[in-house]
């Protein structure tokens, strides 16, 4: 999704020869998935984790060329903001220890990161939005450089044919215009990556789309923007918002917006790449050389480039991957609902809540999703980004209910099920599913946390902002604690 490309000038032409290609890629596709040419080892998992960087008083750091050249690492990448960057995990099986190593190396690398990051003067921080971020720190000329971004912004800005808009309605209100999708940049998550067969993929994907709100409800991590409180995960409206290519005019037409829960339950993987490019135009029309039908006629495996650049330009909050490793194909669901932090066990207990979930929810007999409405589970996404663990959410068999109490008596228990049945140790399964029990049972998830301090550090006299710095100061101290953010005191 990541992938960087050379400066060009999109015509005509190249617009109509990569839909073609587009085609092309998909019709090779739909054969793959009848002749059954893929990888068909399911439960290995991968992650990337996006990072802000902060300065000495909390504030944001533009710095990210060269805190990157002092990580010197291949793992770390840079992101849309100068005030990002990004750690890619190798995938793993999961199973056994795999979640215990799997945290270790993140904190290994992370640590390592921190110190060098220091030498070259700036702070990571996992966190859903910076709350420290203002306006200014957004503008066009603090994007990174690199042309992806560049010609990203240009096509976007180029089809919406105005400002961006970004009107939120939450605790307190915002109404902005920007003139480039760096706003996008403020929004910092974790992607949890879930290699499956194409067989089960549909049951997956229908499975992480019912899990996306009580994901978002328990790991909420963005209260702040601009200085405002808004959603407890804000985080979602903004990304919406911050990449739309549609005016008013096909917004009231019912195009659909390129950052995108969906409109229906699957029965295959073939739906979601087919409706990417029914429905989406290309931002990035770049064609390759390869003819996918002479691959496949040749027995070979096709990279299908421009299928999978365009998915990449589609932000589904769950969306398919297909990849070529070491010459054989395979799929995953990339899950893209959670914000980064606040620390890595907080990280890794989320994650193992969401794959013990889904693997119960997909291997169901009576699937839940067949007894939920799609719409509801898009509006319970929305409940769970406004809410956070004060959500109520719609679960089949229980109605509407509180998010924390549909975890406590429904789903921590699939998930251990989950956990069981991938082989976790039960060690690490108790361990990291007691940091989401706790998370429910004392309501203080990172959003909470952000807003109590906040609140109570006004109380003593701090104007907004320096109250933000002064929590987001105390934050970065605290992630580095790995102590879960359930534990963390309020006041100092």
């Amino acid at each position: 999704m990541g992938r960087d490309i050379q400066a060009i000038k999109v015509s005509l032409e190249d617009r109509r020869r990569y839909r073609d290609k587009l085609r092309s890629s998909l019709d090779a596709f739909a054969r793959m998935l009848r002749e059954c040419t893929f990888d068909l080892n399911s439960s290995r998992v991968g992650q990337e984790i996006e990072l802000n960087l902060v300065d000495e008083r909390g504030a944001p750091s533009m710095r990210n060329a060269d805190v990157l050249k002092a990580i010197a690492s291949p793992a770390w990448s840079t992101e849309l903001g100068q005030f990002n960057l990004e750690i890619n995990v190798l995938p793993r099986r999961l199973g056994g220890d795999a979640l215990a190593d799997l945290e270790r190396e993140i904190r290994a690398n992370l640590t390592a990161a921190e110190a060098r990051a220091r030498a070259a003067g700036s702070r990571l921080v996992m966190i859903g939005i910076l709350p420290t971020l203002g306006e200014q720190d957004v503008d066009g000329i603090f994007m990174s450089a690199n042309e992806r971004y560049r010609m990203l912004n240009e096509q976007v800005l180029g089809a919406r044919g105005e400002e961006m808009r970004i009107a939120i309605s939450g605790s307190e209100e915002l109404l902005t215009y920007c003139n480039s999708i760096t706003p996008e940049a403020a929004c910092t998550s974790v992607q949890l990556h879930l290699q499956v067969s194409p067989a089960a993929f549909a049951n997956y994907w229908n499975a992480a789309q019912m899990a996306a709100a009580v994901q978002v409800a328990l790991a909420a991590n963005s209260p702040f923007l601009f200085a405002r409180q808004l959603w407890r995960e804000t985080r979602l409206t903004l990304f919406e918002q911050a990449t739309d290519t549609r005016p008013e005019e096909l917004k009231a037409q019912g195009v659909r917006p390129r950052v995108w829960f969906g409109e229906r339950w699957i029965t295959s993987v073939f739906d979601l790449f087919e409706e990417n490019i029914r429905y989406f135009p290309a931002l990035l029309p770049i064609c390759e050389e390869e003819d996918p039908a002479a691959v496949l006629h040749s027995g070979g495996i096709p990279q299908l480039s421009e299928m999978c650049l365009h998915n990449g330009t589609i932000y589904r909050w769950n969306r398919p991957v297909y990849a070529v490793v070491d010459g054989t194909p395979h799929l995953r669901v990339e899950n893209r609902v959670l914000p980064a932090g606040p620390t890595i066990a907080d990280v890794m207990a989320n994650a193992a809540f969401y794959y013990g979930l889904v693997r119960v929810l997909a291997e169901t007999q009576r699937p839940v999703w067949t007894q939920m409405p799609f719409p509801a589970a898009a509006e319970n996404l929305q409940e769970a980004a406004r809410h956070g663990l004060d959500a109520r959410l719609y679960w089949p068999g229980a109605g509407e209910v509180l998010a924390a109490e549909l975890v406590l008596r429904r789903l921590l228990p699939l998930a251990r099920e989950g956990l069981a049945r991938c082989g976790v140790s039960q060690a690490d399964a108790d361990r990291l599913l007691g940091i989401i029990e706790e998370r429910c049972v004392t309501g203080q998830n990172g959003a909470a946390w952000q807003i109590a301090t906040v609140e109570r550090l006004m109380d003593r006299g701090l104007n907004r902002r320096e109250a933000l710095r002064h929590m987001t100061l105390r934050y970065v101290d605290n992630m580095h604690t790995n102590q879960p953010v359930h534990t963390w005191p309020r006041t100092t």
